[in-house]
């Protein structure tokens, strides 16, 4: 899977995108997709330019939460059509990209930006298609942080709301109602999350059709996760159980259009952080494994206590030996594991982190005046 050899004269750490084990990705998901569902891929996973093309190529749409993420697709070579923009703070210039460029339509989360998206959209004498993100209360098997659609996080129109605002949109000269979306967190493996996800949505359905109001799309976001205890045995996410749930839990009405936004179970098990040994520092206590990269590479161990398996990349024949392996950053929390077992470690030695292709690169930070690390594939 590495390419060993290749590595030698590259400045560590950088990311390494499998763009191989990419495209067999690519392609589960597309022999599960079935007739009127349209994938997205969730850009802020990863956008390296590499591996946005392939997804383009693919021919997936995108799901953009910036600007910059929707140019970052525009010139990966992403349709304009086939590109969403979520997000509860969408700068001026941000919706003015999307509507110059013609992006399929904007997930709208609060009366204030549906007024401001009106009023620019006929400036630019435009109309906008928007879908409304709905906050579906309903909880999800996952990290604090990374729940998002229960009703005290940020995101989304509550329920109760949902046909008032739909209502008001109706009466905007520069806006087009199409549709629903809703997300309700990531790194979701329960498929009953989404089985409960998919009533909500049959509820809320259920009411639109007593309003007379039709919904053309149902955008039921992304969330599925990747197995980060065993990159190697689990490669590819259960796409088949995933894209089932709905298929059997969800009461589509006919001609509905279901919209996917899968982000980490795409470009996930793809990617790896590669880095070197700088010391191995006994303590009375504790032996430490102290690599070039740090929290600033890859900081999902240090904001969700995210777990990455570690590799021996150089000499994995080693005899095992119990390490906390961590960075050179100034904090504490710069710590990718504690009290690990893995071959022998040397100055020098290669480790790859793996799981890192999604929320890896994009997070990074130059927090102690440090570089950002370089991304290659196909060395």
């Amino acid at each position: 899977m590495f390419p060993i050899e290749k590595f030698k004269g590259i400045r560590t750490p950088f990311y390494y995108y499998d763009t191989e084990l990419l495209d067999q990705t690519l392609d589960a998901i597309k022999k599960e997709l079935r007739p009127g569902y349209n994938m997205h891929y969730a850009v802020k996973a990863c956008t390296n330019p590499i591996v946005l093309k392939h997804i383009a190529q693919a021919g997936l749409g995108c799901d953009c939460v910036s600007g910059g993420e929707i140019q970052a697709c525009l010139d990966a070579g992403f349709k304009a059509e086939d590109i969403v923009f979520a997000g509860v703070g969408k700068s001026d210039w941000e919706i003015e990209l999307g509507l110059k460029a013609g992006i399929g339509f904007f997930n709208v989360e609060s009366i204030p930006e549906l007024e401001v998206i009106n009023e620019l959209a006929g400036e630019m004498q435009k109309t906008a298609r928007v879908c409304f993100r709905i906050n579906p209360n309903v909880g999800a098997h996952t990290h604090a942080n990374i729940t998002t659609g229960l009703a005290e996080n940020k995101f989304g129109i509550a329920m109760e709301d949902m046909v008032k605002v739909i209502r008001i949109a109706q009466e905007m000269k520069n806006v087009e109602f199409v549709g629903l979306h809703f997300h309700i967190g990531s790194q979701l493996l329960v498929m009953d999350d989404f089985a409960a996800l998919c009533d909500r949505i049959n509820e809320l359905q259920a009411q639109l059709d007593a309003e007379g109001i039709s919904v053309p799309n149902i955008n039921v976001g992304g969330g599925l996760g990747i197995d980060y205890q065993n990159p190697d045995a689990n490669p590819i996410p259960n796409f088949k159980a995933y894209f089932e749930t709905y298929a059997t839990r969800l009461n589509l009405r006919e001609g509905q259009q279901l919209h996917f936004e899968l982000g980490r179970a795409v470009v996930g098990q793809c990617g790896s952080l590669i880095s070197k040994v700088l010391y191995i520092k006994k303590g009375s206590v504790k032996q430490f494994a102290i690599v070039d990269a740090g929290m600033t590479d890859l900081i999902r161990p240090a904001l969700y206590d995210a777990y990455h398996c570690i590799q021996n990349l150089t000499s994995p024949e080693q005899p095992v030996e119990k390490y906390d392996v961590v960075g050179p950053i100034c904090e504490s929390s710069d710590v990718f594991v504690k009290d690990y077992d893995m071959p022998g470690l040397k100055r020098g030695d290669l480790v790859a982190m793996r799981s890192a292709g999604a929320y890896g690169e994009i997070m990074a930070s130059q927090y102690n005046c440090r570089q950002l690390p370089k991304g290659y594939a196909e060395l």
